[in-house]
């Protein structure tokens, strides 16, 4: 059958209608966000999403430098579950990422609250501190490999001066030393972003809140722990999920300072992938490595994230 052509008004009644839906999608303001996002989108798409999906595919091949490779399964996977140093490197990652995140925590909890106080040239104190953040990784590691260095290091030189110590310390090449130096080097260029994002957090905190408990006899602790800590718990959520990605693939530093030794005793899941796939060429392999970090990074994440859900009733929500 012919198809049946529309009568004219229902062909202008279509127009309007899609005219209609067109002006809708421009002016509707939902739609006017998706607009705004979609070039935002698309970076994240090629700068992220593209080379994490490449990294996963990668991760089931032979590739190696120069060859495309073919899919071979769970092979990688396989090996790195028997590869002494690959479990070495995972202790390696936790033990990294867990101590100095809760020491960066504590000291830039302790910061925040210091320089939230009243007090003088508090201007150029907060700028100070902001330094250790400021400094290039690379420059940062390179000053701490030469404060750590065997033979010219300055803390070996005060605690000998002190009388402390009466031989030289081989910070970077005994692994307790070695763990314990690039841990502090992380801890020093950490403690400034929490600190200044919790003292961003305190600023918001009202003041009439502190004054009635004060008036009510509370004492600091009292004020600390159901006043201050409370209304700070969505911003701790977020600096310290932060701060635990930040530091779980930490690469630079630990990379300058000893590249992963002594004896693999500083080496994270981060260096080991570098070291395997480019220095080694097996980018199947160290593809693996790399994508064995995503179950750690999002565990981290919905953590802070179920965290941040039983605070909803701060920003006026219901406490699930």
């Amino acid at each position: 059958m012919a198809d049946v052509p529309l009568s004219p008004t229902r062909s202008a009644a279509a127009k309007a209608g899609g005219a209609s839906a067109w002006t809708r999608l421009q002016t509707n303001r939902n739609w006017l966000g998706l607009w705004f996002m979609l070039p935002a989108a698309g970076f994240l798409i090629l700068f992220l999403a593209y080379p994490l999906g490449l990294g996963v595919w990668l991760s089931f091949t032979d590739s190696r430098i120069g060859r495309p490779g073919e899919f071979i399964g769970f092979e990688n996977y396989a090996w790195l579950w028997g590869d002494d140093v690959f479990w070495l490197s995972v202790f390696n990652t936790l033990l990294y990422t867990t101590v100095a995140s809760v020491l960066k925590f504590a000291i830039g909890l302790y910061l925040a609250l210091l320089l939230n106080r009243h007090m003088r040239f508090k201007a150029i104190i907060r700028a100070v501190v902001l330094i250790p953040f400021i400094v290039p990784t690379v420059l940062s590691a390179v000053a701490f490999w030469w404060i750590f260095d065997t033979q010219f290091s300055i803390i070996t030189w005060m605690l000998q001066g002190l009388g402390l110590i009466d031989h030289q310390i081989n910070w970077l090449g005994d692994s307790t030393m070695a763990r314990a130096s690039v841990i502090f080097a992380n801890i020093w260029r950490g403690v400034p972003f929490i600190a200044i994002t919790l003292l961003a957090g305190l600023q918001t905190v009202p003041g009439s809140l502190y004054e009635a408990a004060t008036i009510d006899g509370a004492t600091r602790w009292q004020l600390f722990r159901f006043i201050t800590y409370p209304l700070l718990t969505p911003i701790i959520a977020v600096v310290m999920t932060f701060s635990v990605l930040f530091t779980f693939t930490d690469f630079q530093l630990i990379w300058v300072l000893t590249r992963g030794g002594p004896f693999n005793a500083t080496h994270l899941m981060a260096t080991l992938s570098y070291q395997r796939a480019i220095l080694g060429g097996n980018l199947g392999e160290g593809a693996a490595i790399a994508t064995a970090m995503i179950p750690f990074l999002l565990a981290a994440i919905m953590f802070s994230w179920f965290g941040l859900q039983r605070r909803k009733w701060q920003s006026g929500g219901s406490d699930d």
